[in-house]
């Protein structure tokens, strides 16, 4: 999850549906990305995320969404990008009953110890580059851990 779910969520969301279709454990994961915010609802990625997939060989059909109350009840867990998302998803998560997600940092899975995904909107294509490195290590570790 993250603020607008047109840059860093659904690069996160590509490369861990390329992760778990490479290990042939797709059918064991329900992989989506959703924003906080509703300003992107039915936008497609920005071009240079989907430029930056598109170099590593990964293709999405994503469009935005915004996070819902049934969210909570279905998924396990629900990783965002930064503290300001971590922030509004408790809350969010504080007014649904059956809250059954854990929420958490992706960068919490970071084996380089990088936290927080910074937003790359207002950067360069490098600063999208560097959002897919984080992604694929925080994902690979993710997946990695017993579930």
């Amino acid at each position: 999850v993250s603020l607008g779910n047109i840059c860093r969520s659904p690069i996160a969301e590509a490369v861990f549906r390329k992760l778990v279709t490479d290990e042939k454990v797709e059918n064991k994961w329900m992989t989506d990305s959703a924003a906080v915010s509703d300003w992107n609802v039915g936008r497609c990625p920005d071009a240079r995320a989907l430029n930056c997939l598109r170099n590593h060989g990964i293709e999405t059909a994503h469009k935005a969404r915004q996070i819902t109350k049934e969210d909570f009840q279905t998924f396990d867990y629900i990783l965002c990008m930064d503290e300001s998302n971590l922030r509004d998803l408790k809350r969010k998560s504080n007014q649904v009953k059956d809250c059954k997600a854990t929420i958490e940092l992706l960068g919490t899975y970071d084996p380089q110890k990088q936290l927080i995904i910074e937003d790359p909107y207002y950067g360069s294509e490098k600063d999208f580059e560097t959002v897919y490195e984080q992604c694929v290590r925080c994902c690979k570790a993710f997946l990695e851990k017993p579930h």
